[in-house]
């Protein structure tokens, strides 16, 4: 039964049953219209107290209804009977009351919650906002400002700051039902609190709105919905509920079936499958209780940071004990800082600092459950860490190595129980990154891959598997970002018109800026080592300006020249001169911002086809969720993947092709040209 009612006195219980989260599911909207009908005409009951089985409330909407023509009864229409019944209706919340949840909260009368529960409308995340009065009536109830701030950022809030801001009545410990029928008794008898929607919006300082939409439309970095969310709170502070609501319903409609929302929403599937991949599904992973890190440096630290945010206890290994010192030192400043940030608590950060006990000694790890090794980026150094660890480990222990380039198939080598052993990605800050690409080796066993799986679900990561090639999926990817920059250089645009169309298409950084910022002579070394391997790689700028060590900011120029204490990039004479040399005999083209992206862009998506045709990546989601998470490619465009199936795949071809012939890129893969000729990637699957 998706409602149920139950009667205490002048108190009716209406409980919600609709696992796993109680989403708002047709057949949930229609019984919640049934159940005001009913209770309506019960004259015995004098209130309504409103719960949820399980362990949430409402959480939101239903997501196979997502992209779906919506049914009645329409979710607004549902939030309008609660707050018109002839009873006032109570929202007992625990878990999470988000989205229509919290919308069908605002209906109600009066909310207490556990002083564990989360309330917020995360709409905007979806390329959305909220489309059952959440844009009307929280402003009426809270004000304006911090109903922009909730409904913009998407972010939910704890009970106590929503009982601060007037989001929450009553804040409860112990048990919540009882609890809120107390509270429903007292208020038998007492005047009703006026509904929200007959309620006007506490008026705010002028200037306050031409003020919040330069903010907002500054921070959304060209999202469409925190804008329209926060015009949609503005129509509500200056309209009438119904012209408000007309305003909110069709700013919703518009935005479901925009390109965005779209993109959003891909991107919400491919993270909720992320964690579980279904050729795991009957796979059991291994227990993980315990953890070490092998290397206290800037990777080591954080990962060590990340097993601790997840509870485990951390031994860290360092060759002696000056270094392990400097290890420890390393983490203890990741969580003092989360502290002075006001991430944790002082209490927290003393707590995790203390669950990571330094060593020098391998012999202590030898009923670790976990372990791994985040040492530099060498074959033998390696190599060597893991001969020590196949003395002193259990034959169960699974034994990882975080590494971005080397292949995890030669550091293994020799290891005894080989099975055991799985690599690892990690992204740096690893305690603060999402992305974990997991690479199984040969010999990797199912279940210790769904251990690196477990691992992820565990530190809260988007785990994405990986086959060996160089740089895996994302950092092989980003050798074509950065040899199509180059090659841009070299055809006539300037490292500056480079970086603002990269940041125009909604990147963070230029592929430039971003050189300069982590350091040009990594990348230099990582083709060196290539090169070394017999492999082709393009870089003749970048070659030459790590030849005379301008390795970006650390060294005062890079792409760029910097001046003493200032990190803002200036233009170069001495780089230019090298384009030019470079460039000799080229023919020099006129770029402007959206050609330039295409360069760049339509590049990495046929090599991420070539990345499917291999099998290093499962699936084109897996990839879009690569490139999001790992290297800021804007979420709102879905991932290159979706990005170049929205756009059209036979144009991406096209483009390639033209893109080909002056040797600019190279020509569209074969992987690529039939997922054109089929309809998508996802045609695909499987071949």
């Amino acid at each position: 039964m998706t409602v149920t009612i139950a009667r205490e006195g002048a108190i009716a219980v209406v409980t919600i049953d609709n696992p796993p989260v109680n989403a708002l599911s047709k057949a949930l909207r229609q019984a919640l219209i049934e159940a005001v009908a009913t209770l309506d005409a019960d004259e015995a009951v004098k209130l309504v107290v409103l719960l949820c089985a399980g362990r949430t409330f409402i959480a939101g909407a239903d997501v196979s209804e997502f992209g779906k023509p919506p049914e009645p009864p329409h979710l607004p229409d549902v939030v309008a009977r609660i707050e018109g019944a002839g009873k006032p209706w109570v929202a007992a919340i625990h878990g999470s009351a988000l989205g229509g949840g919290l919308e069908v909260a605002l209906g109600c009368a009066y909310r207490v919650a556990v002083r564990s529960a989360n309330l917020g409308l995360p709409e905007v995340k979806l390329g959305l906002i909220p489309g059952a009065g959440g844009t009307v009536r929280l402003p009426r109830l809270i004000g304006a400002p911090a109903a922009v701030e909730l409904i913009t950022s998407g972010n939910p809030i704890d009970a106590r700051k929503a009982t601060a801001l007037g989001l929450v009545d009553l804040v409860v410990d112990g048990d919540l039902r009882q609890a809120t029928i107390a509270f429903a008794e007292e208020a038998v008898g007492k005047p009703r609190p006026q509904r929200i929607s007959d309620r006007s919006v506490a008026a705010v300082e002028d200037g306050f709105w031409d003020d919040m939409e330069k903010v907002v439309a500054g921070s959304a970095k060209r999202e469409i919905a925190p804008v329209r969310a926060t015009a949609s709170v503005r129509m509500a502070s200056e309209a009438d509920f119904a012209t408000a609501m007309a305003f909110e319903g069709e700013t919703f409609l518009e935005l479901r079936g925009s390109a965005q929302a779209a993109a959003l929403r891909h991107v919400f599937f491919a993270e909720r499958a992320a964690p579980r991949p279904p050729e795991l599904a009957s796979v059991a992973p291994r227990d993980i209780r315990s953890a070490a890190v092998i290397g206290g440096g800037t990777m080591g630290a954080g990962i060590a940071a990340a097993l601790r945010d997840a509870g485990l206890p951390v031994v860290l290994v360092e060759r002696d004990g000056t270094v392990v010192e400097r290890g420890l030192a390393n983490v203890r400043s990741i969580f003092e800082a989360s502290a002075k940030r006001g991430r944790i608590t002082p209490e927290v950060a003393a707590e995790r600092i203390a669950g990571v006990i330094g060593i020098d000694d391998y012999g202590s790890l030898a009923d670790t459950d976990l372990v791994v090794e985040a040492v530099f980026e060498d074959l033998s150094i390696k190599r060597a860490v893991f001969a020590k660890l196949s003395e002193v480990c259990r034959p169960d222990a699974v034994l990882t190595t975080n590494t971005s380039y080397l292949d995890p198939d030669q550091i293994s080598q020799g290891l005894s129980n080989p099975e055991r052993f799985l690599g690892l990605h990690f992204f740096s800050p690893a305690h603060i990154m999402k992305l974990l690409e997991i690479v199984p080796t040969e010999t990797t066993a199912p279940e210790v891959l769904a251990t690196g799986f477990a691992l992820a679900r565990l530190l809260g990561k988007i785990p994405v598997r990986a086959g060996i090639c160089d740089g895996f999926i994302g950092n092989r990817i980003l050798k074509v970002t950065r040899a199509q920059s180059e090659r841009l250089l070299l055809s006539g645009a300037k490292p500056s018109a480079v970086d603002a169309a990269m940041r125009a298409f909604g990147l963070p950084m230029g592929p430039f800026e971003a050189q300069d910022l982590g350091g040009l002579d990594i990348a230099g070394f990582q083709r060196k080592a290539a090169r070394e391997r017999g492999e082709v790689s393009f870089a003749p700028v970048g070659d030459r300006l790590c030849a005379i060590e301008r390795f970006g900011q650390k060294s005062g120029g890079g792409w760029y020249d910097y001046r003493p204490g200032d990190r803002a990039p200036q233009l170069s004479d001495a780089v230019a001169a090298i384009i030019a040399e470079e460039a000799h005999g080229q023919a020099q083209l006129a770029w402007d911002e959206a050609s330039i992206a295409d360069a760049i862009i339509l590049p990495m998506v046929n090599e991420a086809a070539r990345i499917l045709d291999e099998g290093v990546a499962v699936r084109a989601a897996d990839i879009d969720l690569v490139k999001i998470h790992g290297y800021g490619f804007p979420r709102w465009r879905g991932g290159p993947m979706h990005y170049a199936e929205a756009r059209g795949l036979a144009e991406v071809v096209a483009l390639l092709d033209g893109l080909s012939t002056p040797g600019l890129a190279d020509p569209p893969c074969a992987r690529l040209r039939l997922a054109a000729e089929r309809g998508g990637f996802s045609a695909l699957a499987g071949m």
